[in-house]
């Protein structure tokens, strides 16, 4: 099919979508009756999802995501309404509370569709489907994501957030749901055309992204200018509110600054990163960062906190650190780390997912303090010295005049103010965390979702074992070992991810960023702690990867999961979310295997997957920061340094410290050791067994382009060979 041909069919499948639309949402129907609440529990109580489980009480006679469901629909020949969320999701709350508790719209749900719910978290290959639906369908989508589908699963309309009844322009359920269950029984063809062109036209989405190109240089360079012309220099951050932290694109900008030296590059990073650390949307006294923020100042922010944006954004301020030597950004990063080991680490060695914005059924009390409240958990003076430091006004910044902690001044210019030293001031702003850290624990905590997802582990694994790498910190290298052999354990079965694990229960076949983050974090954690069982299992996952999941036909790969929605259409993603996506992931993966094992057919693959994006990359690179990682990997120089000696040998720890001071991107680490764990070292990466001690000493062997330049066997001469951080080309 041609590009014109496939963009008509996209905008025909939109325009008999939105003419289906325009007669749904031009009938008044007459109010149904009202129902009454169910007493039991519906079907949902079996499951061990979070989100399922808020709703196992609803009225609605909801169904889990599988056979039952779609084989009644099929028999009943009734459309299925589904209905998409996670645990920790405002707005899923509040529809549910409004909509699915209300009877009537229970009544009209139970005689007229299948209803199921799914948690987009252990399904997000059937989210990405239908969220792509929906943004062909309206423009936008979100959470709670509302789609309508034929007994074939195919979508035919749907929105985001539903009213129970109508509030100006937005329709409601109670409108919504009798106008498609008529049109269903009266106009079946249409309903059914429709259904098959929006299908079709999530079809042609995703055949646009998978568009071939070659990676190169002048991509990168798009990016950046890309990324210098959305900036925001008063605030940091990119474009206006509400604003994400966007730490792949940050760690994008790193990476280039690596190769470029573009002091632009780096100025972006440090200036959003001293806006975020500093801002409302960072945890103050408990560490970790919120979801985003309201506002464009960093302020305000939306309150739940994900681990992944945990993962992420400790990766990006460490790679900051590392660059800059500054002790705020590795600051900000233990404060992340203590955060996930306090308040999202399971007893099994596992993270939790998330915690949510609301408590007491206000968003953010947690997190919110007034000057009294200061005053009761600190004493007047330090009160008064938080109340300064921290902003709290009696106006506040929200409801009930509360307000959100934040750092308007540096420590610094706040303390030469103050006329006080900053060093004592430091101390005392410490002390007064920990004091608010334990009267802020009395409070009645927000909900966590205690499910443990393979991918999301992978990313807080790698996060953790950089942590260990940099900060040189033994118990962030326990944690992500802990995590690793965890899933591992329960996760992983005959060399095969699954995607879910909660109360006993390991669950639904991985997606390809359960394989592609886990085999990442795997390696990062083989680089910092040198075990070869972690690179054996990354490289097991790999292959799995591979089998189960690659594009023989186009190169790259499909999103793998769930069969049913795999045959409606079979996803192929590689732009970014709020994670990296699949795709870049995996191929950022299969290169770095390649240069740590020295196998050329881990670099072909990685390659053929970033070439089976790179027309969609070159239209939008800054929509694909991940995969221009990827792209600056695959570019070049690489580097594989390799020390060889005991692992306990200070002279080896001094050797392996000195290389991991500088931020080196394209750089692959390798311990060589005595005995068996060296043995099997060699048998994953054979290129080694000629690089050992040199004269009983540890030594480091630094190579490029299969050439390995003489050993050395002290720190300065390391030093001096690693060089300037890696710069392989010039800015435009």
């Amino acid at each position: 099919m041609t590009h014109r041909t496939a963009m008509g069919a996209w905008l025909a499948g939109i325009a008999a979508a939105v003419l289906l639309t325009a007669s749904l949402m031009g009938r008044r129907m007459a109010e149904p009756p009202r129902g009454t609440s169910t007493p039991h529990a519906n079907r949902l109580i079996h499951e061990r999802s979070p989100y399922l489980l808020q709703h196992a009480h609803n009225p609605v006679d909801w169904y889990p995501w599988g056979d039952d469901a779609f084989a009644k629909a099929r028999a009943e020949q009734k459309p299925i309404f589904l209905s998409i969320g996670y645990s920790t999701c405002h707005w899923c709350h509040v529809m549910e509370r409004e909509s699915f508790e209300d009877a009537r719209v229970a009544d009209v749900l139970n005689r007229s569709f299948v209803s199921i719910k799914v948690d987009r978290e252990e399904h997000p290959d059937v989210d990405h489907l239908y969220l792509t639906a929906v943004s062909a369908l309206t423009g936008q989508g979100g959470w709670p994501l509302t789609v309508f589908l034929t007994p074939q699963l195919q979508p035919f309309f749907g929105g985001t957030y539903f009213p129970p009844e109508r509030r100006g322009q937005l329709p409601g359920l109670l409108e919504v749901l009798p106008a498609v269950a008529d049109a269903w029984e009266r106009q079946r063809e249409q309903v059914l055309g429709s259904a098959q062109q929006l299908t079709e036209a999530v079809r042609q989405m995703t055949a646009q992204q998978a568009t071939p190109g070659e990676p190169s240089e002048a991509t990168l360079h798009a990016a950046f200018n890309a990324a210098a012309g959305s900036f925001d220099p008063a605030h940091g951050g990119f474009g206006d509110a509400p604003k994400f932290p966007r730490s792949h694109e940050l760690s994008f900008l790193l990476h280039y600054w690596a190769r470029t030296h573009t002091g632009q590059a780096l100025d972006i990073v440090t200036s959003t990163l001293d806006h975020l650390v500093r801002g409302g949307i960072h945890d103050q006294i408990g560490g970790g960062f919120h979801r985003y923020s309201t506002d464009a100042a960093w302020l305000v922010p939306h309150f739940e906190k994900m681990l992944y944006d945990q993962a992420l954004l400790a990766r990006t301020l460490l790679e900051a650190h590392q660059i800059t030597g500054r002790a705020d950004f590795a600051d900000a990063a233990r404060g992340i780390f203590d955060y996930v080991l306090r308040d999202l680490t399971d007893a099994s060695g596992g993270f939790h997912s998330a915690e949510d914005a609301d408590s007491e059924g206000v968003e953010g009390k947690f997190y919110l303090w007034t000057p009294a409240q200061l005053q009761e958990a600190l004493g007047p003076e330090d009160a008064e010295l938080a109340a300064r430091f921290y902003g709290v006004t009696p106006e506040g910044h929200v409801e009930h005049k509360a307000s959100i902690l934040h750092i308007e001044q540096p420590l610094e210019d706040f303390a030469k103010l103050k006329a006080l030293d900053p060093g004592t001031l430091r101390t005392r702003l410490a002390a007064i965390r920990a004091r608010l850290l334990a009267a802020r624990s009395t409070r009645v905590r927000p909900h966590r979702d205690d499910k443990i997802l393979t991918s999301w582990n992978g990313l807080m694994i790698g996060a953790f074992a950089y942590g260990a790498a940099v900060l040189d910190e033994p118990r962030y290298l326990t944690a992500a070992t802990r995590a690793a052999d965890f899933v591992r354990a329960t996760l992983v079965r005959d060399g095969l991810p699954l995607r879910r694990y909660r109360d006993g229960e390991a669950r639904y076949a991985g997606t390809l960023e359960d394989y592609a983050f886990l085999a990442s974090g795997l390696l990062d954690l083989y680089e910092a702690g040198f075990r070869s069982q972690d690179l054996a299992a990354a490289r097991g996952l790999t292959e799995q990867m591979i089998a189960q999941c690659w594009d023989d036909a186009a190169g790259g790969f499909f999103a793998c999961g769930d069969e049913e929605a795999s045959q409606v259409v079979r996803t192929k993603d590689a732009a970014d979310g709020a994670t990296p996506s699949g795709n870049s992931m995996a191929a950022l993966t299969l290169l770095r295997l390649g240069r740590l094992t020295a196998d050329r057919r881990w670099d072909d693959y990685g390659r053929k997957a970033l070439g089976a994006f790179g027309g969609a990359v070159d239209r939008r690179p800054l929509a694909f920061a991940q995969m221009l990682i990827g792209w600056d990997f695959a570019l070049g120089p690489t580097r594989e340094l390799v020390i060889a000696g005991g692992p306990s040998l200070p002279d080896t720890q001094a050797l392996v410290r000195a290389s991991r001071r500088r931020f080196l991107p394209r750089t692959a680490r390798l311990l060589h050791p005595p005995g068996p764990e060296g043995e099997a070292i060699q048998a994953l990466a054979p290129f080694v067994r000629a690089q050992g001690p040199v004269q009983g000493r540890p030594a480091a062997y630094l190579c490029e382009n299969f050439q390995c330049r003489l050993p050395v066997t002290d720190v300065a001469a390391l030093t001096r060979l690693l060089g300037a951080p890696e710069a392989g080309s010039s800015a435009p």
